[in-house]
């Protein structure tokens, strides 16, 4: 039970695996006026940097469900470094099979809405380890401008145009969920640079020690094409945020 190696790959080197920098996590944390001992739970968890330097600067515990080995065991090593393992847990697990037994101040998926089949099934699923009165998190891209042709949508790896929303029209999906939003902290351009472009080294050296792996080649293929393609369609066309979301 894993994620695709190529991402395990290409986001070796990462903390955070999405378009966030640190003080983005730092700034939405402080946007949540989290408390000491409120309990989080982030499914497909990645690297464990929210909750790790949460704990760290806002006393949190948490749990977070990944189905990477390789970022688990990452997640639990910085966990360690930053001196909060006995405030958060990593489970190696399929996130999209998880249900907190307790429920929790705070249910986040920042970046892997697929876990539910969607916003709305993600939604559902936090939904399930929530308190009443507690804050959902959505991670998510939207269209900063609409593409012209489904061309350029598939150019910024949507499947289609209809795959992601605008801002506003992300916004109002939330109200017609019955949810109101009450936080928004976005990506900005040089935050999406820190995640994509700093895969094209990890890449590059990972390829020159393994030039004989069977995803080599897929591996060149990816470096000789995604820096150009990332400038010219995901970097203008693409963007993400991380919404905060309450029940009505």
């Amino acid at each position: 039970m894993d994620i695709p190696r190529i991402f395990n790959i290409s986001e070796s080197a990462h903390r955070i695996h999405n378009p966030f920098t640190p003080d983005k996590l730092a700034t939405l944390g402080a946007a949540l006026h989290l408390e000491a001992g409120s309990r989080v739970l982030d499914l497909a968890s990645g690297s464990g940097e929210m909750l790790c330097t949460w704990a760290r600067d806002h006393g949190i515990t948490g749990t977070g469900v990944d189905l990477s080995r390789l970022f688990s065991e990452q997640a639990r090593q910085r966990a360690e470094a930053l001196g909060v393992a006995h405030q958060v847990n990593f489970i190696h697990a399929d996130a999209a099979a998880y249900v907190s037994a307790d429920k929790v101040d705070v249910a986040a998926c920042l970046g892997a809405t697929w876990i539910g089949g969607g916003v709305a099934g993600t939604i559902k699923l936090l939904a399930q380890s929530l308190r009443p009165g507690g804050i959902i998190l959505i991670g998510e891209p939207y269209w900063r401008q609409l593409p012209a042709t489904e061309d350029i949508a598939q150019a910024c790896l949507a499947e289609s145009i209809a795959e992601f929303l605008t801002l506003p029209a992300l916004l109002a999906s939330f109200s017609h969920l019955g949810y109101d939003v009450v936080e928004m902290v976005l990506a900005n351009q040089d935050s999406w640079d820190r995640y994509e472009a700093a895969q094209w080294l990890t890449l590059r050296r990972w390829l020159d020690a393994n030039p004989d792996d069977e995803l080599a080649e897929e591996i060149r293929t990816r470096l000789a094409t995604r820096p150009e393609r990332y400038a010219a369609y995901i970097r203008e066309y693409l963007g993400w945020g991380v919404f905060a979301l309450m029940q009505r």
